[in-house]
């Protein structure tokens, strides 16, 4: 095995070690959805390209040009640069806390295939003629170091056949459905607050249907196929859709492919600016649920979110508005008392002069308004108020949406998931009900395009009027907040600044108070947005 051959297997090792960071990052942006991945690499320009393999591209190319007796010694240099850079590597994986590990899905392998297929074929120019040892090597070296590169060509080489595997499995779903024409589907839309309401709104129809949710936040296309496919029984009664989108025209398709009869348009805010474009947009989209609607389908709006009020709607089929400040809404809640340990309230239906009492362990108005849309559609669906009481009562905090943890040292209000101004300034009102010391966990609001510092900024003003300590993550990121903070006069020895939501828990534990430490950790970023 001469020098060339043994040079080419080190590169190959090192450039899976490579190849799974960029896989890693196009997931995570969803595999080039919106050109979110080739956004992420010119924001990343550093991270893509300034790496040691560089030196050893550079070394291989000057000896390609040379070549002579020189080359194979600078071949052992660029060797020496690339076991650097896999030490790197490796040194990086233990100590980085990955958020949201790569998921090695069947598309991940397919991808993972055609990537193994473009770094073999200098093998053939090898085969061909042993000759061209040193050109072989000088291209995949050059390959190696436009990795991020190539792992994108190798996803657009396979998009036909993504597009099969899609159709696939959309007929397979479609089908599905179309056997089942007595399951209730129900569509969730909004900017913020969709998962809490999907989880409500199960709880209560459970006690009168068998009801199938989407699981966790898979709300796209392939996350309601796989549900759809995988996971819905024949016997199934009512299935919950949540659904996400970050451009016009998701929500249609969504709907398309599931047809829902009834629907639930929780808030809708700036979540996802920078992909939408503009506010007009985003409302547009969320209101594409819906105008899907059948004419005989019923949709449960909110009187209290100006963006919906203003909305014109074209579909003429039922609508049930709820409220807490409106006495115009058909379901309203009232006489509300809420603190630390959740609220109680009262609820009054339309035409109906009695109130109902209700009460709950969630925090934050807005989990009052999924409530309050989960029991108006409960309530069209039959559900008897005795058992939209009990249901709400047992109901308990989505995972990371304003949920309460106690870690014996400090209380956690986790509210990690996709932070918005919105969510954020509720988030704040909710911190702001605890008895004890008051701290906030941020690496701030991103996908907000050319608002986003200004609504940091903003932010930060409000943090400053509730919290007794801030721990921001990451301080690029984090520099609106932070001046926002000032802004306010707000005491800079009580900032603290750490590299990772991990570095936070660790510096929390070092606080020594009287009072119990209520923390609430307000946005966490996938681990693409890393500093």
């Amino acid at each position: 095995m001469n020098l060339y051959t043994i040079s080419f297997l080190l590169i190959l090792i090192f450039t899976a070690m490579k190849s799974k960071k960029s896989i890693h990052m196009l997931q995570q942006n969803l595999y080039n959805e919106n050109n979110r991945y080739i956004k992420w690499i010119l924001k990343n320009l550093k991270k893509a390209f300034a790496s040691l393999d560089a030196i050893s591209m550079i070394i291989i190319l000057i000896a390609y040009f040379m070549n002579n007796n020189l080359s194979k010694v600078l071949v052992i240099l660029a060797l020496v640069f690339y076991l650097l850079d896999s030490a790197r590597i490796v040194n990086n994986k233990k100590m980085e806390k990955v958020k949201k590990p790569l998921v090695v899905t069947k598309r991940v392998k397919r991808l993972l295939l055609t990537i193994t297929i473009i770094y073999l074929l200098p093998v053939l120019v090898y085969l061909e003629n042993r000759d061209n040892s040193l050109l072989m090597l000088t291209i995949v070296s050059i390959l190696t170091y436009f990795n991020y590169i190539i792992v994108l060509i190798a996803k657009f080489i396979n998009r036909p056949v993504e597009k099969i595997v899609y159709k696939y499995y959309e007929t397979q779903a479609k089908e599905k459905l179309k056997e089942m024409d007595k399951l209730k589907v129900i569509g969730i839309t909004g900017s913020y607050g969709k998962t809490s309401c999907k989880n409500i709104l199960n709880d209560i129809l459970k006690t009168k249907y068998i009801t199938r949710p989407t699981p966790r936040n898979l709300n796209t296309e392939y996350g309601l196929m796989m549900t759809v496919n995988n996971a819905l029984e024949r016997y199934d009664q009512a299935f919950i859709a949540e659904m996400g989108a970050y451009k016009q025209g998701e929500i249609k398709k969504l709907c398309n492919l599931v047809h829902p009869k009834y629907g639930i348009l929780t808030y809708v805010g700036l979540a996802h600016l920078e992909s939408f474009g503009s506010p007009e947009k985003i409302k547009e989209t969320k209101f594409e649920l819906i105008e899907s609607l059948p004419s005989d389908g019923c949709a449960v709006l909110n009187m209290d979110d100006p963006n919906q009020v203003s909305y014109n709607i074209k579909n003429n089929c039922k609508k049930i508005w709820i409220s807490i400040n409106n006495k115009k809404a058909d379901v309203r809640a009232v006489d509300i008392k809420s603190d630390y340990t959740g609220s109680k309230f009262n609820v009054i239906f339309k035409n109906d002069k009695t109130k109902y009492p209700f009460e709950t362990k969630l925090l934050g108005n807005y989990n009052l308004y999924n409530i309050l849309a989960s029991i108006a559609l409960g309530k069209e669906l039959g559900v008897s108020i005795k058992d939209l009481q009990v249901a709400v009562r047992k109901v308990k905090s989505p995972k990371a949406r304003l949920e309460l943890k106690d870690f014996g040292y400090m209380y956690q209000i986790n509210d990690a998931y996709n932070s918005n101004p919105l969510g954020a300034k509720m988030a704040i009102d909710v911190l702001d009900m605890m008895p004890g010391k008051k701290i906030v966990v941020t690496p701030g609001m991103t996908e907000l395009g050319h608002k986003e510092r200004e609504l940091n900024h903003i932010f930060g003003t409000q943090i400053s009027k509730v919290a007794d300590i801030v721990i921001l993550v990451g301080a690029k990121k984090t520099r609106p907040i932070f001046d926002g903070l000032l802004e306010n006069e707000y005491d800079k020895d009580k900032i603290f600044i750490v590299n990772n939501v991990y570095d936070a828990y660790n510096l929390l534990q070092t606080f020594k108070f009287k009072e119990k430490i209520y923390a609430l950790f307000e946005n966490d970023l996938p681990d693409l947005y890393n500093e």
